[in-house]
């Protein structure tokens, strides 16, 4: 067996010295322009929540403490939670077994039905509540939120929980029943077991979801949290008891988000290798009628009644005379704000995706946790704390376009930082490596390289986070252009005034702009 050996120069001959070893980076360790452009970024995110936490110590401990601890913030947290705990009950339940339906037995026509399950995810909550109050009005209160909210909300469940057990192992509920266990047992001891965690992520969304709703509430008229900080902002001059209550709202959302953490728990997993085997279909004999009867309800309630409504109205509207000019604006806004919403929202998640994708660590994870923040406030407190920015810090943007942009940007980061993280985790990086070793610099390699590979997520996220600029109504209530109104502040401004006719063509007009990127996101992510 023969080895390579290095040669020996010989006896008198000059050793060229070797060429001076290219100073690497090293590995694991992000540059320093990437690392302080992420810390901006999170630096942005928190700054308005904590001028927030600012404002309401501005008037002294015991103004604090007196609006604290006073009997009007023990009545909005008690409502709130009362309503947060109901609604989130009711979807458990609603998304749960439908998407148990619709997946595991044969119920005639479950793809179809899959399918309208889905979509009532796409209204926001005040149209579906202006459909219902414009049919019933004397539906208010607690049963009015209730039933919006459960409409609208319950996909938020049954998205995570169908796709748990389309990936599920069959094999495990063949395995239940050939030891004897009857069908109830296999259902609450092996399948929902195993959905239990994508059941409780579902249901801190709808939990998230109801505690800063805004639109439903109000028109409902029932009292909660969202309704009466907004009400305090308009009703005096001093603002300090509304960012006392908005600070309350924030703890709440805290909690709600760290008990569902605790109340997870582990999914039921398989050990063996493997695929993974398809489950027989359920047969559902003679529950199939009641299991008919339970989708078609559903799909009636929170789907067919919202349709019917905004055809009814719209036409009422058009017979009354539209005022097309009018809407033209609003859509005009709508779009402006909504793009450049968008488009800065982007540009900060960047660096953030970024870092979390390609370098780990203890400061990318508090960064990354930082931009996270505006995932569990809600709208209204979003928008009072960039009120006061506005007026205290930043007078001259205050109630112009950059401060409404500024505060979708706010509340919507974590939306564009999942899908940049994803989008640039699923770039080979030994292209970028291969781009470095050609001489390009960080951001030539990021500009030619990385960006163009991730760009279809990039895009994605970005016509995610346009979508829901465009339906948010708190914060566009609160920062919005004096003379200026987007398709959803009009809408609210004609329900407010009950006219619900003139209110259905920017009912319509909203829901087909955010139709649009809806349809285009879907083929995207199906390519």
């Amino acid at each position: 067996m023969s080895t390579l050996q290095t040669p020996t120069p010989a006896i008198g001959t000059t050793v060229p010295p070797r060429p001076p070893a290219r100073r690497r980076r090293r590995p694991g360790r992000a540059p320093r322009a990437l690392t302080v452009a992420a810390t901006a970024s999170g630096l942005f995110a928190v700054a308005p929540l904590v001028y927030l936490a600012v404002r309401a110590l501005g008037g002294g401990l015991a103004t604090f403490l007196s609006v604290l601890t006073g009997p009007r913030t023990a009545e909005l947290a008690a409502r709130s939670i009362g309503l947060t705990a109901a609604v989130t009950a009711a979807c458990l339940v609603l998304g749960t077994v439908g998407a148990w339906l619709v997946t595991t037995t044969d119920l005639p026509g479950r793809r179809v039905w899959g399918v309208l399950l889905v979509l009532p995810l796409a209204l926001p909550s005040y149209v579906a509540g202006f459909i219902w109050i414009a049919q019933w009005p004397e539906l208010t209160g607690f049963a009015g939120a209730f039933g919006v909210l459960t409409a609208v909300s319950f996909p938020y469940v049954f998205l995570p929980v169908a796709a748990a057990l389309r990936a599920g192992d069959g094999g495990l509920e063949e395995m239940a029943r050939s030891l004897g266990h009857g069908p109830a047992r296999v259902l609450f001891g092996v399948t929902l077991r195993r959905v239990w965690p994508a059941a409780s992520a579902g249901g801190l969304l709808v939990a998230l979801y109801v505690l800063s709703d805004f639109g439903a509430v109000s028109l409902m008229r029932y009292d909660a949290f969202t309704l009466g900080i907004y009400t305090s902002y308009r009703a005096t001059f001093d603002r300090t008891p509304a960012a006392v209550l908005g600070c309350v709202l924030v703890v709440l959302a805290a909690v709600i988000t760290w008990a569902e953490s605790r109340a997870r728990g582990r999914a039921v997993v398989r050990v063996g290798r493997g695929a993974a085997r398809v489950g027989v279909p359920v047969h559902l004999h003679r529950a199939r009628l009641p299991a008919l009867a339970f989708v078609g309800v559903t799909v009636a309630v929170s789907l067919g009644v919202p349709a019917y409504g905004l055809v009814r109205w719209t036409l009422a509207g058009s017979s009354a005379g539209i005022d097309w000019p009018e809407l033209g604006a609003a859509t005009a806004a709508t779009l402006q704000a909504a793009l450049l919403g968008a488009l800065l929202t982007i540009v900060v998640a960047l660096p953030v995706g970024m870092l979390a994708a390609r370098y780990g660590g203890r400061w990318t994870g508090a960064i990354e946790t930082a931009a996270y923040a505006g995932h569990a406030l809600p709208g209204v407190t979003i928008g009072l704390a960039l009120v006061f920015v506005g007026i205290r810090v930043m007078p001259a943007i205050y109630q112009e376009i950059p401060l409404l942009v500024i505060g979708y940007a706010v509340a919507f980061l974590p939306l564009a930082i999942g899908a940049v993280r994803t989008a640039v985790a699923a770039a080979p990086p030994r292209v970028e490596e291969v781009a470095r070793s050609l001489g390009h610099g960080p951001v030539a390699t990021f500009a030619r390289v990385t960006l163009p590979l991730a760009a279809p997520g990039v895009a994605a996220g970005a016509a995610l986070v346009f979508l829901t600029c465009a339906k948010e109504l708190p914060i566009t209530l609160m920062l919005h252009p004096t003379g200026t109104n987007t398709l959803a502040v009009q809408m609210w401004s004609h329900t407010g005034a009950g006219a619900f006719a003139a209110a259905a063509p920017y009912a319509v007009a909203l829901v087909l702009l955010a139709a649009v990127p809806t349809l285009w996101l879907d083929r995207v992510l199906r390519r």
